[in-house]
């Protein structure tokens, strides 16, 4: 991949972006709605609330290769967040991610998107990552274009979208 990406079990840097692990309590936070002055005015948003609730039920995504904050490097705010479905079928991963409305159209989700992916494809038995996105989503479909994923599917109103280790190291 073509965006340069450092590593930690905690944390995984980008040019512009930390991708940092949820703690219990920065969920707990989002959960009981109190502000943390590391947040942008507009995060958490309302999928990030959604992944908050699910860390009980979901354990695992709390992990090495689950979800993840992202953070301005530049401001040290939280933006939005991003995961991993784990634990991996048959070899996948999907991924999900969102950015909070203020800092929508500077390329976060793209530059985010792509590091945790190639992060994943690290994972042991892991060799695709995934991602279905609403048709009605055409901002969500470029950031996968553009993270260097491949469409191949579309089911109704959903596309689907894959990136695999040979992918990379075309790239």
């Amino acid at each position: 991949m073509s965006s340069p990406c450092s590593t930690s079990p905690n944390e995984l840097t980008t040019d512009r972006l930390v991708l940092q692990r949820w703690s219990i309590i920065e969920a707990a936070a989002v959960i009981d709605n109190t502000r943390s002055v590391y947040w942008a005015d507009d995060f958490p948003a309302d999928g990030d609330r959604v992944i908050a609730n699910l860390f009980e039920q979901h354990p695992d995504w709390l992990g090495a290769y689950g979800h993840r904050l992202i953070i301005e490097r530049d401001s040290g705010l939280t933006v939005g967040s991003l995961g991993l479905f784990w634990p991996p079928s048959e070899g996948i991963l999907e991924i999900g991610y969102g950015i909070v409305a203020s800092r929508r159209g500077r390329g976060y989700a793209t530059e985010a998107t792509r590091a945790l992916a190639e992060y994943a494809l690290t994972a042991p038995d892991v060799h695709t990552v995934s991602a279905a996105v609403e048709l009605p989503n055409p901002s969500s479909l470029r950031v996968l274009e553009k993270a260097g994923f491949h469409h191949v599917a579309t089911e109704e109103n959903v596309a689907r979208f894959r990136i695999t280790k040979p992918d990379l190291d075309r790239q």
